[in-house]
């Protein structure tokens, strides 16, 4: 009876793990973005097999679902699927702007929640700087700010990556701030 139990919690937990990838050791699926402006997705894992896609831009977020020897298997924000060699990819995480009522531009803030401090339009590139449970923290150009993750397509809606130990007091300085001009401008 013991063993029949072992083997269920084993199946429970197996079934409940993440998957890594044969080659890598990495999480699959995991985001990634295009190394240059030059690169051929292929129907399978290998220079043998025709050409399906060619990107033209450089830092474009794909996701990785499979891996096979020095190539891997992708998918972009379009639903477009085929095999690219692992050197025209790198780890550095990008997004594309989303947003379903394509005639509003998406809303930039200073900080989650903060203060409008700008906007951006549909099918923009952005570096993903840091991301919270429902906000991330983008760059494009030289500017940055804060968008709401559901307007970005390269991040998963529960991931949060590269927060670092002082995050809670700069999000309580930034909401501080927010606050105070908020008074000041009710007084004027």
């Amino acid at each position: 009876m013991k063993i029949v139990f072992i083997i269920i919690i084993f199946i429970s937990f197996k079934s409940f793990s993440l998957e890594y990838g044969s080659e890598t050791g990495l999480k699959i699926p995991r985001y990634v973005s295009i190394k240059s402006n030059d690169a051929n997705v292929r129907i399978g894992p290998s220079i043998n097999y025709p050409i399906v896609i060619k990107y033209v831009v450089e830092n474009y977020p794909i996701i990785i679902d499979d891996e096979y020897d020095d190539w891997r298997k992708i998918k972009d924000s379009q639903g477009n699927t085929g095999w690219i060699h692992k050197s025209l990819i790198k780890g550095e995480r990008n997004g594309i702007i989303i947003n379903h009522n394509e005639k509003n531009p998406v809303k930039i803030y200073n900080s989650a929640d903060g203060k409008i401090i700008g906007e951006i339009y549909t099918d923009i590139i952005v570096k993903l700087e840091k991301c919270k449970i429902s906000w991330c923290l983008i760059s494009f150009k030289k500017n940055k700010g804060w968008i709401q993750k559901n307007y970005l397509w390269g991040v998963d809606l529960n991931e949060e990556f590269n927060l670092n130990l002082f995050q809670k007091f700069t999000d309580l300085y930034w909401l501080s701030l927010n606050n105070l001009d908020n008074i000041f401008n009710k007084l004027k």
